[in-house]
């Protein structure tokens, strides 16, 4: 294994919703933006420049570099609630006070239950708790169009689930392998459909079927 590869934080989400899309932006590269990114992207940007804001015992830290050595995970947090507490731990970047950090994900669309956001959001997590040696029990997933918040609890399945995810990912990495399309509905809405071409291996699968069948008849 390479010793110096790391990766994206946001392929823990892209992995969790597709293995093959994760595996097309990681080792091939490609992009490809459609009206779903295009909204998501546009509707990031207010979160995309570092700030301290200070609200009363509150500190909304926004695009926040975060890291992890052990999973070998880098990337940065949209929003971070720094909330004072005695039990808290101490972020060296701000002051003497002890906060207990509560990451927040912007994600574009309405509120909803998404897996993939969710452990995205945990791998988070896990990168401030092990930069800062605090625990961090909760965030949010913040859905801009309906303007609400799905909190989440990070438990020990999804903590199991980053770590593993994070691990399929570096092995993905050194094979350099991108695994076979499987068609699902949520293919329709992805921006690498074009690329992808999902349904393609099915129909070459299904012509070599009718050809070699028309040899049996002959």
């Amino acid at each position: 294994m390479d010793d110096n590869i790391t990766i994206p934080l946001s392929y823990i989400s892209q992995y969790n919703y597709c293995k093959r899309r994760a595996a097309l932006l990681m080792i091939e590269q490609l992009w490809n933006e459609n009206s779903y990114t295009a909204m998501g992207r546009g509707e990031h940007e207010r979160v995309h420049t570092p700030a301290a804001d200070h609200k009363s015992n509150c500190i909304v830290v926004t695009d926040m570099p975060v890291y992890s050595e052990k999973m070998l995970l880098f990337g940065k947090c949209d929003a971070v609630e720094m909330n004072e507490d005695i039990n808290g731990c101490v972020i060296p970047f701000l002051d003497n006070k002890k906060y207990i950090p509560y990451p927040i994900e912007y994600k574009h669309g309405v509120l909803r239950d998404e897996t993939e956001y969710e452990l995205q959001l945990c791998a988070q997590a896990m990168c401030i708790e092990e930069m800062f040696t605090c625990h961090i029990d909760k965030g949010a997933v913040f859905y801009i169009t309906s303007h609400r918040r799905h909190e989440v609890f990070f438990d020990e399945v999804k903590r199991k689930a980053v770590i593993e995810t994070s691990a399929q990912l570096l092995k993905l990495s050194n094979s350099q392998t991108v695994p076979q399309a499987e068609f699902s509905p949520k293919c329709k809405k992805c921006s690498l459909n074009n690329l992808c071409m999902p349904n393609a291996e099915k129909s070459a699968e299904k012509y070599i079927k009718m050809i070699h069948g028309s040899f049996k008849e002959e």
